[in-house]
């Protein structure tokens, strides 16, 4: 996992929700955005706040997991 903020400007990421997501209140979900190599999460509720990042590869074993159970 990478907790240190990126040096890279991330006020240009591209946020979206699961097309799986299926919360009455419409915010009850995290959210992901990409870079080349880095997976961003955050939680839809709370959006300006804390955020931390994860290599994609370290994302895809994380969505396999999430997948079986």
């Amino acid at each position: 996992m990478i907790r240190k903020p990126s040096a890279r400007d991330t006020s240009e990421l591209k946020w979206f929700k699961s097309t799986y997501s299926d919360s009455s209140s419409g915010n009850d979900c995290v959210e992901v955005a990409t870079t080349p190599g880095t997976v961003h999460i955050r939680d839809s509720k709370n959006v300006p706040g804390p955020r931390f990042a994860v290599t994609s590869a370290a994302w895809a074993d994380f969505v396999n997991f999430a997948s079986r159970n």
